[in-house]
């Protein structure tokens, strides 16, 4: 009977690494659970079934995605090449559809609606970069460092990037930038490259935001100027109301920073529209304890804003305490030493390498982005938990995610015990020629 070695090493030369495996079911059912649970206000809308039957059809959709890719050969680096730079051009295109006629969520344009779907480019923009920046540092490999011409060229792809997701919201900009600092550790960039990479990064944002805010604050002053005329020729002489949709993201990010350094005397406040997201998930934390309230048994989900994408972490810990929001954080980090295992001790070339660990990375880091806002630790944004918020590009995004980690898992045992099966062939034919040889020795004497 084979050991569990053996099993362990069969099942993945068939359907790709049994723990990544794990992670990502586990991960479904508690998005199952969890979305259901947090959806109090979608139900009021939608319908006590409909959120529900809307996640499953995105996570049914998300596994089909998975099938399909997990048996995918990632060692045909004509398609892997041919598949990358589509996937880049698709997903700039959509970045600049978005910045000129994107659909507005949460005051900035982030999504384009589609028949029965709205998706939105910036959760592609994360897979993009990442099997984007592997693919050059794969080909830019030059004694256990990264060419130039690959420095440059990934300079030119984050910069692209950065420059289209700035307007929709700051979050992803720096998520994917340290997506990309981490890829290049990842690549064997020297530290002397990584750190004026890091220089020139830092200058290129600041001269940015500098631009942005300036030209933030001419567009305030009209758009004042502007409501002020209107208002001296209303006939009814009635004041103007200016929505809240009509303030800027500039504006935005400073008042959110401003609210994050003020955090600590949220217990000293009234909830007000301003920070009932701030105060209602730490309440909801709060109420969960060490052990929760019980799966199904929350109670500030009905008050919670997002509580179903943004701020379902809240939930989680509200239902399961505070053992429950540790073992979530955890499943998320064993993908992580998952995906260095595997690189450690099977993967002897760069590409694999990058693909499973770039891509772990992007998930582990957007999972800790999302905690770290929930809990106070950043300031207030939006960004999902990967597979387990409300939200169908998110889902169906972290799912080919997965399935490309299983394909290249899978592909590396395979590679593994093909290149061993030649192995024991070459030294069977030498011991096999070296019996010869002394068979006809002993006949010769």
């Amino acid at each position: 009977m084979p050991d569990k070695k053996t099993r362990l090493e069969e099942m993945t030369r068939k359907y790709g690494d049994p723990w990544i495996w794990g992670i990502y079911i586990t991960l479904v059912i508690l998005s199952i659970v969890e979305s259901y649970s947090a959806a109090s206000r979608e139900v009021a809308k939608l319908g006590v079934y409909m959120p529900a039957i809307k996640q499953c059809t995105f996570l049914a959709l998300g596994g089909f995605c998975v099938f399909l890719l997990y048996r995918v050969n990632y060692n045909n680096k004509i398609m892997m090449g041919m598949i990358i730079h589509a996937l880049m051009l698709v997903t700039v295109v959509c970045l600049v559809y978005v910045l000129l006629f994107g659909e507005m969520i949460n005051g900035a344009q982030r999504a384009i609606n589609l028949p029965g779907f709205t998706l939105q480019p910036a959760e592609l923009a994360k897979l993009s970069i990442v099997t984007m920046l592997a693919f050059i540092y794969a080909r830019n490999q030059t004694n256990m460092d990264v060419s130039w011409a690959g420095i440059f060229a990934s300079v030119v792809v984050v910069a692209v990037f950065a420059g289209l997701l700035i307007q929709s919201g700051l979050t992803n900009t720096l998520l994917i930038m340290l997506i990309s600092l981490s890829m290049m550790v990842i690549g064997g960039t020297s530290w002397r490259k990584i750190g004026i990479l890091a220089l020139f990064f830092l200058l290129i944002v600041g001269v940015v935001l500098l631009i942005k805010s300036h030209n933030d604050n001419k567009e305030q002053v009209l758009m004042e100027a502007s409501v002020n005329i209107e208002a001296e020729a209303d006939d009814d002489n009635q004041p103007v109301i200016v929505e809240e949709e009509t303030k800027l993201r500039s504006g935005t990010w400073s008042n959110r920073l401003k609210s994050w350094s003020e955090s600590d005397k949220l217990v000293f406040q009234n909830i007000t529209n301003k920070n009932q997201q701030e105060m209602f998930s730490r309440i909801a934390q709060a109420h969960g304890g060490i052990y929760g309230v019980g799966i199904g048994n929350s109670r500030e989900c009905a008050r919670l804003p997002l509580a179903f994408s943004d701020y379902i972490y809240s939930i989680i810990v509200e239902e399961t305490g505070f053992a429950g929001g540790i073992i979530v954080l955890m499943l998320y980090l064993c993908l992580m030493a998952r995906a260095i295992i595997i690189v450690r001790t099977r993967s002897h070339r760069a590409l694999p390498s990058l693909l499973l660990i770039g891509l772990a990375f992007m998930i582990v880091f957007q999972a800790l982005f999302h905690m770290a806002i929930n809990t106070g630790v950043f300031p207030v944004s939006g960004q999902p938990l990967p597979l387990v918020s409300m939200g169908g590009s998110s889902i169906i995004v972290m799912s080919v995610a997965f399935g490309i980690m299983l394909s290249v898992s899978r592909t590396l045992v395979n590679t593994d015990n093909n290149a061993k099966s030649k192995a024991v062939l070459a030294q069977e034919e030498k011991s096999a020629r070296e019996k010869v040889k002394m068979s006809m020795k002993d006949e010769w004497k």
